[in-house]
């Protein structure tokens, strides 16, 4: 049996993650793999709704729930959440035992009650269960609206997010008026929503972190950085001074044991691969060097018509001039086409199609007074000096 509950306004917030791949969401053509940490007031129907790049994590769940909190302004007296089994799945007792401690450190900090319905009830976290479908039909019918669902990218994506819940939420104006007089006051600040760990930059100008190498400046090198992960980008720290905002990047699901994944920028290494061009033939993370996939196409079409070191000199010409001249984008369309009417790209043309405009400086004549004109001047009589 079922037994429907009264929601008592300011009692209770309800957090869960769905699954997101039946929206069919694609960035800058690339399918989107995500989920959706959605947050709901059980009273009002008030809910916050944030992208998830990784799995059900407690990361994720302490981002998106306190994300939620403060853009509301205030916190119910308890927070209702699933049992985290894909958070706790494979996890040494320590550590399941450390992440229990860390969720129940976070509900303290804003002063609600710690609860879950039982694993395989969801009809006990029926508040959130429920509306999961009914936010996926609106954003579907959105979608349509929209004609399709590629977007340019992340944060596009986001932002069509966030505008859809806020329509929805305008529509629950009084029931949040009533309920928000009822929730607890926010504390000064938020707590931890993130993870640490120590890295240290090696020659290759990165560092590898959870089977992921990531390239950061070369200046780092040599350097330790306290690494904060969040759920979608990692912030290097270099003392107490924040360095270097990255991307957080993932093994792909299925990857052979032992791969490491890749997450690169080229701006990062340029320089170095300018004085050693012919590296780029075999290097490990080649195909993630490239920032957009004209620049890939184009290595292709270089590597299979051109003997290797000339393809590779003139490649990472290319991507010198993207960097040197900020035109990465507007080098892209121009590779795409030259690609397109079946020619190879010319390293000096484009040099000098890219090259900054040169504006004509006036000629300025500057007359200088002779010293003598000083000396009248100080010898003056005191009338002349007169305003």
């Amino acid at each position: 049996m079922i037994f429907r509950q009264e929601h008592p306004p300011g009692r209770q917030g309800l957090s869960d993650f769905t699954d997101a791949s039946v929206l069919g969401i694609s960035i800058a053509g690339v399918p989107l793999e995500h989920r959706l940490y959605h947050f709901r007031l059980a009273f009002s129907g008030w809910e916050h709704v944030r992208v998830v790049l990784g799995g059900e994590s407690f990361v994720a769940l302490a981002e998106g729930l306190q994300n939620a909190l403060w853009t509301l302004g205030g916190a119910p007296a308890e927070h209702r959440s699933d049992s985290l089994s894909a958070a706790f799945r494979n996890l040494e007792r320590d550590a399941a035992e450390d992440l229990t401690r860390r969720y129940e450190e976070l509900c303290a900090h804003y002063e609600m009650a710690p609860t879950r319905n039982n694993t395989g009830v969801a009809h006990e976290n029926g508040s959130i269960e429920g509306p999961h479908a009914h936010l996926k039909s609106a954003l579907r019918q959105a979608l349509l609206l929209r004609g399709g669902g590629d977007f340019a990218d992340l944060d596009d994506y986001r932002r069509f997010i966030d505008e859809l819940v806020g329509r929805a939420n305008a529509g629950r104006r009084k029931a949040l008026e009533i309920e928000r007089a009822q929730l607890k006051p926010l504390p000064p600040r938020r707590t931890d929503d993130h993870e640490e760990e120590l890295v240290t930059v090696t020659r290759s100008s990165g560092f590898l972190l959870r089977r992921v190498f990531y390239t950061v400046p070369s200046r780092l090198i040599g350097h330790r950085l306290r690494v904060r992960l969040y759920d979608d980008r990692l912030e290097c720290l270099l003392g107490g001074t924040l360095v270097l905002t990255l991307p957080r990047g993932r093994r792909p699901a299925g990857a052979r044991h032992g791969r490491t994944a890749h997450v690169v920028d080229y701006r990062h290494v340029i320089h170095a691969l300018r004085r050693k061009p012919m590296a780029l033939l075999n290097l490990v993370y080649r195909d993630q060097l490239f920032p957009r996939a004209a620049f890939r196409r184009t290595w292709e079409a270089l590597i299979a018509a051109q003997p290797p070191r000339n393809a590779c000199r003139l490649m990472v010409g290319l991507l010198a001039l993207a960097h040197d001249r900020a035109c990465e984008a507007e080098l892209a369309v121009a590779l795409d086409a030259i690609l397109d009417e079946g020619e190879l790209p010319e390293l000096a043309a484009l040099q000098q199609r890219f090259m900054p405009s040169t504006a004509s400086v006036p000629m300025v004549t500057v007359s200088l007074p002779a010293a003598i004109a000083y000396d009248a001047l100080l010898g003056a009589p005191q009338e002349w000096l007169q305003p």
